[in-house]
């Protein structure tokens, strides 16, 4: 089960809950901003969240989840190579914008692996490691609901930006051909900061 908030920040971001309807356990995926917010949706749901699982390092997209980890005794996870951002103001963005948001305590996954619900082993995501908005930017891919949570990397509307830190045109334009367009057609693309899109139809948009 797959539910979408989007949360109000400096800029407003699409918050997902991947639950399983049979343990009503799951993952928060980029509790970007609202930390209360998003709170009080996994209290009055009777929700038991796992992990926090991050796309990326920039503070849009994990700016609620040092509150939320510390409320919900839930573990955050971010991919090596944007584990710096976690601590650096310029890199996640938040300094230019005001803000100055950094987490201390996580953990870390690699691209390949799998993130199992302790309670369900069928109830999991794949993690792809989709470099290219930063180094360690990542999809959460689940099969079974034929949907992958790919943060930054691309938008309804085209390819993800790269201007900032870290940001490299080529991985990103490789991430997305190689690993992304290669899901099954009728995968719906859950991005950031976009309404969803089909593998198929995100496709036709960029190749033609």
């Amino acid at each position: 089960m797959i539910k979408e908030l989007t949360v109000q920040g400096v800029f407003a971001t699409n918050c997902y809950f991947y639950i399983d309807p049979l343990t009503r356990r799951g993952f928060i995926i980029d509790p970007g901003a609202q930390a209360g917010l998003i709170y009080d949706a996994v209290v009055s749901n009777g929700w038991t969240i796992e992990k926090i699982l991050l796309t990326h390092g920039h503070f849009d997209h994990f700016g609620a989840a040092a509150q939320l980890s510390e409320n919900l005794g839930a573990p955050i996870y971010i991919h090596p190579d944007d584990a710096p951002y976690l601590a650096d103001t310029y890199l996640n963005l938040s300094g230019n914008s005001g803000r100055g948001i950094t987490v201390n305590h996580y953990e870390e996954f690699n691209g390949g692996e799998t993130i199992v619900l302790s309670s369900n082993s069928n109830f999991y995501l794949n993690v792809i490691h989709t470099p290219g908005h930063t180094p360690g930017s990542v999809t959460f891919y689940s099969p079974t609901e034929k949907a992958a949570f790919v943060g930054d990397l691309l938008y309804q509307h085209g390819p993800g930006l790269t201007h900032f830190p870290g940001g490299k045109r080529h991985l990103l334009e490789e991430s997305i051909v190689n690993k992304i367009l290669t899901l099954p057609d009728d995968t719906l693309l859950l991005s950031g900061h976009s309404s969803p899109i089909t593998v198929a139809q995100q496709r036709q948009l960029l190749l033609g």
